[in-house]
């Protein structure tokens, strides 16, 4: 765990808001084809066009942001096809919250 690359993924707003929004995918993405249901995909995920949409930003920079965010450990990732679903890492999650609880 790079708590560095970690704590500079999430020193953004929007890149906080995407690890929110993937807590609750079925909250937050309304469109059925927008995530993979647990039952298509054991672990699941969002497609990256449906994140982009709701951030309202550009293609690179949102997979700019997510790849920022996979190589901090924060998220994983699903090739179906020609789309990437993403989803939390909540391994990488739960560590951190266990150095906050230890260390700060």
């Amino acid at each position: 765990m790079n708590k560095k690359e970690i704590f500079k993924a999430l020193s953004n707003d929007t890149r906080l808001d995407i690890m929110e929004w993937l807590k609750e995918p079925e909250k937050h993405f309304d469109k059925p084809t927008a995530h993979l249901s647990k039952n298509i995909n054991e672990k699941g995920g969002v497609c990256v066009g449906d994140i982009q949409e709701k951030a309202n930003l550009s293609q690179s920079t949102i997979s700019q942001y997510l790849s920022m965010m996979q190589k901090a450990g924060l998220l994983e990732s699903t090739r179906h096809g020609q789309w990437t679903y993403y989803r939390r890492n909540e391994d990488t999650i739960q560590k951190m919250v266990e150095f906050f609880k230890e260390n700060l």
